[in-house]
């Protein structure tokens, strides 16, 4: 049986964001996360009011609606991604994106703790299994010979921190925006507030003494990445994203959307010629089966 349109879409996602962090690495160490995430929300947030504006979708948002997706954007996007980039500069994309993918059990733990909703036996022990899973993931000194994309910049634990900063964004971020979406609200309205709330906020702090500076020059080949990964990564992945939180199996969407750990793998050796390590594709398989113990329960 096909899977439906919903779940394709939150596999669609995965994808996208594995594609963005093997991109985004090179730019965000140039720019730095904070304006690597500011110029990218800009952008995008331009494309899609463009898009809105040709297909005629500004419609069926209400004052309610527009502030808990800003909140959901401030909270997912501003947060979530600004610590995720900072993550990938420091660990690389494949790390990064298993210590992203804690997203999933931090979001059923969130849901446990503020929702009321159940964490029976089962999820325990696949929350337990994921972070196996990570943890194998990310540990291991990279090989003499490793690829720029593969070595670490700095100490293991800060971007450790960085990653868990960022999937509890995307976590909170998800539950907040969840109801509006299972409304039916049009997922390109829906990634316009959210985008354009948290670009406008990084904005406003990119105006304060102690903001970070913008490095320059800026190259052709920085921007272009840049803008690569707003394409991939926010145009497209958070709104297949939005559009897979409109359907009714919301824990098999969260763990489809969740497997970038098992997608970036394969990726990441086509694009820097070195295959990675079992114990790799071992922690990767590990954290996705956790995952679907999560939300199989």
């Amino acid at each position: 049986m096909a899977l439906p349109l919903h779940e394709l879409a939150a596999l669609g996602t995965a994808t996208c964001w594995a594609t963005t962090g093997l991109i985004a690495a090179d730019a965000v160490r140039a720019l730095g996360p904070f304006w690597f995430n500011l110029l990218r929300q800009g952008f995008v947030t331009l494309l899609l009011a463009l898009i809105l504006t040709a297909s005629g979708g500004w419609h069926g948002l209400d004052l309610t609606t527009g502030i808990v997706l800003a909140l959901s954007g401030v909270v997912g996007i501003l947060l979530g991604d600004t610590f995720n980039f900072a993550a990938v500069a420091r660990l690389g994309p494949r790390r990064a994106g298993a210590i992203f993918a804690l997203n999933a059990p931090m979001a059923a733990v969130m849901g446990w703790a503020f929702l009321g909703e159940a964490l029976p036996l089962q999820a325990v022990l696949g929350i337990a299994v994921t972070a196996g899973g990570v943890a194998i993931a990310i540990l291991g000194r990279p090989r003499a010979d490793a690829h720029r994309l593969e070595t670490l910049q700095g100490r293991l634990f800060a971007g450790v921190l960085l990653g868990l900063a960022a999937a509890a964004g995307q976590a909170g971020g998800s539950l907040i925006a969840r109801p509006v979406m299972a409304a039916g609200l049009d997922p390109y309205l829906a990634s316009l507030f959210r985008v354009g709330a948290s670009g406008l906020a990084m904005g406003l702090i990119a105006t304060l003494p102690l903001a970070p500076t913008l490095p320059r020059p800026v190259s052709r080949l920085t921007l272009g990445l840049t803008a690569a990964t707003a394409i991939i990564g926010l145009l497209i992945g958070m709104t297949l994203f939005l559009y897979a939180l409109q359907g009714s199996q919301t824990g098999i969407i969260a763990t489809l959307s969740a497997t970038s750990p098992v997608i970036i793998l394969p990726l990441l050796w086509l694009r820097t010629g070195q295959r990675p390590t079992l114990l790799s594709f071992a922690g990767g398989l590990m954290a996705v089966l956790g995952l679907g113990l999560i939300f199989t329960r």
